[in-house]
C-alpha cells in the first residue's frame, strides 16, 4: 500500500509497522533481538509492528538498529535557504516568524457607524 494523505492516521501506523516487520525479517532478527539491539522493551517493537502508536524516540531506536535512521532524510529532508533571505540575515539565522502584516482598510479615521 502507498502512504498518501487520504489514509486515516491508523492505516498510516499499520503500514509502517508491517514494513518495519517485513525488514526484521529480511534481517533475520526475532523481535526479542531487534528490541535488544534497539535498546527497547520487546512490547515495544510488538506495538509499533501491530499498529500502535509509541513514542517517537523509540522508532528512532529501531530504524537505527534495522540500519534506516537515513531514509528519514529522505522522508523529510532539510529546508535550503532562499538567496534572498541569505541577503537580508547577512549571515544572521533567522529566530521567529512574523504575523503577515494586513493592508490598511482605509487611511481615512474610524467614525461611529463604521462598525461593518
Amino acid at each position: 500500500m502507498k502512504i498518501e494523505k487520504r489514509l486515516t492516521d491508523d492505516a498510516v501506523l499499520q503500514e509502517l509497522g508491517g514494513r518495519l516487520q517485513e525488514k526484521r525479517i529480511e534481517k533475520k532478527l526475532s523481535q526479542a533481538d531487534l528490541a535488544e539491539k534497539a535498546g527497547v522493551g520487546k512490547r515495544t517493537v510488538e506495538r509499533i509492528e501491530s499498529g500502535e502508536s509509541t513514542q517517537m524516540s523509540n522508532l528512532i531506536r529501531i530504524l537505527r538498529a534495522l540500519d534506516l535512521l537515513d531514509r528519514l532524510d529522505a522522508a523529510i529532508p532539510e529546508t535550503g535557504t532562499l538567496p534572498m533571505d541569505l541577503i537580508k540575515l547577512r549571515g544572521k539565522t533567522r529566530q521567529r516568524v512574523s504575523r503577515s502584516k494586513q493592508p490598511a482598510k482605509s487611511k481615512r479615521k474610524w467614525q461611529w457607524g463604521d462598525e461593518q
